[in-house]
């Protein structure tokens, strides 16, 4: 973004903002770009949610960390724009976020939603998009921190993880939480079948998250959590 660009407003601004527009009976649709690095499963249940109707959004751009991730040919069947990042282009990160955050704010983004984004984002992002970009972890933050979540939490033999849905920032899964959805651990199950129902929660619980965003029912408090305002 250029020096010359706005300050952007905040969550809690562009929130209100969303609530007075609903408010005034102004059919709206948030505007999303979703960061990814696979295969994309998370983006299609975005997509499936608001072509049936039950998502009030619309994804603007989809960025890729990797030419092969499988989530660019969902977002191009869906006719979304793409935009894909070589290795050699992270090479300096920040540099790499600095063209990311240029992308999304030229498509007129208002919210970053990283589905399966296996990159740390940086203060180039951050700040064009402050406590608007969105992560999910699949496990109970603050438990089971990393890329790791699933297996970490299978193997210290938890009875009871889940899904967490954050804003991220500048550290790691650490960011304030919006929602989190449990799964049991039952007995004999495999991590496989662990992997499967975290991924099923994910799939309804992401769509569920941004509907609330597009609701303009979000706050972020004094104190880094969240409060959702009733419906």
């Amino acid at each position: 973004m250029s020096s010359n660009a706005p300050v952007p407003m905040d969550n809690n601004a562009l929130q209100e903002h969303i609530a007075a527009q609903r408010a005034a009976g102004e059919g709206r649709k948030l505007a999303i770009g979703v960061l990814l690095s696979g295969s994309g499963t998370n983006l299609q249940a975005l997509i499936d949610a608001i072509e049936a109707g039950e998502l009030d959004a619309q994804i603007k751009l989809v960025v890729a960390s990797r030419p092969s991730a499988y989530g660019l040919k969902r977002a191009e069947a869906a006719g979304i724009q793409t935009l894909t990042l070589s290795k050699e282009m992270y090479a300096d990160p920040l540099q790499a976020d600095e063209i990311i955050a240029s992308e999304l704010y030229r498509a007129g983004v208002e919210y970053v939603v990283m589905a399966g984004y296996m990159r740390m984002v940086h203060v180039p992002l951050l700040a064009a998009f402050p406590n608007r970009v969105v992560n999910i972890h699949p496990a109970l933050l603050p438990s089971f921190q990393g890329a790791h979540g699933i297996e970490d939490a299978y193997n210290r033999g938890v009875k009871v993880t889940g899904v967490t849905v954050h804003f991220a920032n500048e550290v790691y899964d650490q960011g304030p939480i919006i929602a989190q959805e449990t799964v049991r651990i039952e007995e004999g199950m495999s991590l496989d079948e662990l992997e499967c129902g975290i991924h099923a929660v994910e799939h309804v619980l992401y769509p569920s998250v941004v509907q609330v965003l597009a609701e303009g029912r979000v706050r972020v408090t004094p104190n880094n959590t969240v409060d959702i305002l009733p419906a």
